[in-house]
């Protein structure tokens, strides 16, 4: 069970620092996204796999998939815009599936 809660800390901790850097370039006229923000879109999706493949038989899939979807297309875009300014519709695309995702990520069902 340690190892289980030592990748959801790191799950967390990516997410918070991800949702911190969006959130810190929200003052910001041009919003630009650099490489860290992609390793950290990468690091929410393996540390989700890594929590999926240590839970698999008793696994939630109606939370999954959404959430895999969600952070796939957060990473896609993040990919996309990598040192580049971008649009404020991509900015607040990107904190609503982060907004959307957590939600999913809370949710009880």
């Amino acid at each position: 069970m340690w190892l289980f809660n030592t990748v959801l800390i790191l799950h967390f901790l990516s997410f918070l620092t991800f949702a911190a850097t969006l959130a810190a370039r929200f003052p910001q006229k041009e919003r630009r996204l650099y490489r860290h923000t992609l390793f950290l879109g990468i690091a929410i999706l393996a540390t989700g796999l890594g929590m999926v493949a240590i839970t698999y038989p008793a696994v939630q899939y109606n939370k999954i998939v959404p959430k895999l979807l969600l952070f796939v297309a957060i990473s896609i875009l993040c990919g996309i815009y990598n040192k580049k300014v971008v649009p404020a519709g991509v900015y607040y695309t990107m904190i609503g599936l982060l907004v959307l995702a957590s939600v999913i990520g809370v949710a009880r069902f």
